[in-house]
C-alpha cells in the first residue's frame, strides 16, 4: 500500500474508531515470519463493513477532489509565475470547506495531510526537474 494511502486509512480508521466506539471496522493481523535479526513481518487484512466502506469511499472521493484541485492550482500558479506552497493550499482548503458542504462533511485531518503530501511530492518533482533527472 502506498504511504499516502496508508496514512489516510490509518488516520481515518482511528478518527472513526474514536467517534464510533462500536466494532464497525475490524482489522486482522497475521505474523508471517521472523528472520534472524528478530524483525517480524506482518500481513494486514482490513475487513470493512458496509457503513464503514461507504464512509471510507466518500472520504476518499473528497481527498481525490482536493488532490486534483491542488494540481490545478499548482499548474496555474506555475504558469502565472506565482509561488505555490502549503500555506496557499491550506487557504484554498479552508475556502473550499466553507463554500462546499459535501467537502466540509469529511474530516479535515486526512485533507490537511493530503495537502502536506502534495507539497512534498511537488517539491521533489521540482527538485528532480532542476537536477535534470530522467522522468519515468
Amino acid at each position: 500500500m502506498r504511504a499516502g494511502l496508508h496514512s489516510f486509512v490509518w488516520v481515518f480508521w482511528h478518527s472513526q474508531r474514536r467517534a464510533n466506539p462500536g466494532s464497525w471496522l475490524g482489522a486482522m493481523t497475521t505474523l508471517r515470519g521472523v528472520n534472524e535479526a528478530g524483525h517480524a513481518r506482518y500481513t494486514y487484512r482490513l475487513r470493512v463493513l458496509s457503513p464503514a466502506r461507504t464512509a471510507l469511499l466518500a472520504e476518499w472521493d473528497r481527498c481525490r477532489w482536493i488532490w486534483n484541485e491542488c494540481i490545478a492550482r499548482s499548474k496555474k500558479a506555475h504558469q502565472d509565475g506565482e509561488k505555490c506552497g502549503p500555506a496557499m493550499m491550506d487557504k484554498m482548503l479552508t475556502e473550499a470547506r466553507a463554500v462546499t458542504p459535501w467537502l466540509a462533511e469529511g474530516s479535515s485531518v486526512p485533507q490537511q495531510q493530503l495537502i502536506r503530501d502534495f507539497g512534498k511530492a511537488r517539491a521533489k518533482a521540482l527538485k528532480d526537474i532542476k537536477d535534470r533527472l530522467p522522468m519515468r
